[in-house]
């Protein structure tokens, strides 16, 4: 290893990693009980196919999310490996969660309430 010892022998990157693909994993369990519960909420047609998109949304978020913090740990640990020093990544996958959990929240509720005025 060249670089002074830049390694973190406590598995930093792989910590975080997993709590990555954890975080992807809930969000994707989350969406299959969105598909699960929305559509019966529907009542035909338009609704049915609306109540669907959340759900369907959410399960490609968490795929996305899982890839994207894979590639990310590939990253750091070769560079991590190699002695480079490499800029932060970011708040990048932060902020995606965040604006995502935020729309969900606000289309879940909008399905719920507008159900309910039927």
């Amino acid at each position: 290893m060249s670089g002074g010892g830049l390694y973190d022998p406590g598995l930093q990157p792989e910590r975080t990693e997993l709590a990555w693909r954890r975080t992807g994993l809930a969000i994707g369990v989350g969406s299959l009980l969105a598909l699960r519960m929305f559509p019966p909420l529907a009542h035909g047609g338009a609704e049915l196919a609306a109540s669907l998109v959340p759900g369907i949304l959410g399960l490609a978020f968490a795929a996305w999310l899982v890839v994207n913090a894979r590639g990310r740990y590939r990253r750091w640990n070769r560079a991590l490996l190699e002695g480079r020093r490499e800029h932060s990544p970011g708040g990048r996958l932060l902020f995606a969660v965040t604006v995502f959990v935020m729309l969900s929240a606000a289309v879940g509720g909008l399905v719920i309430a507008v159900s309910l005025t039927r």
